[in-house]
């Protein structure tokens, strides 16, 4: 039988995981409030710019492209979906169960509006990438000064 040293902080560091886990879990957030985002969960974005297009990523993992709605309205993109959970079996019993299953929505507004028209929608890995191009009216435009009179 071996002997472990006791270590006082050793009780505490798990205490404090403990107390942040319970914290993150319980914390009710502003867009799951009545007339916010609905859904499974916040739907993670990654969103980056250029000068001429937007570049949307989102995590969908085990959701199929079918499932999955987008929609552009000027300068607000939606994505809205449902992802499906795995039917239980009798006599099945659960000892974790993280993933999360129902539908979800995420809008945001972008700085420009998007011509619709040309945007593209690619789904590998459970990763959906938009590339959303800024309409015409939108990209500078650099003005010429005219000769003197």
């Amino acid at each position: 039988m071996a002997i472990d040293r006791w270590d006082p902080f050793r009780e505490a560091v798990s205490l404090n995981d403990a107390m942040n886990a319970l914290l993150r879990e319980s914390f009710i957030r502003p867009s799951s409030a009545p007339g916010g985002q609905s859904g499974a969960g916040l739907l993670p974005l990654d969103v980056s710019e250029n000068d001429n297009e937007f570049v949307v990523r989102a995590s969908l993992p085990g959701v199929k492209p079918e499932d999955v709605q987008i929609t552009v309205h000027g300068d607000t993109l939606t994505i809205q979906g449902e992802a499906k959970g795995e039917e239980e079996k009798k006599g099945e019993r659960w000892h974790l169960r993280e993933r999360r299953f129902g539908s979800f929505q995420r809008s945001l507004s972008l700085a420009t509006p998007i011509n619709s028209e040309k945007a593209q929608a690619q789904f590998e890995h459970g990763v959906l990438t938009l590339v959303l191009p800024k309409s015409e009216q939108a990209k500078p435009r650099q003005i010429k000064i005219g000769g003197a009179r």
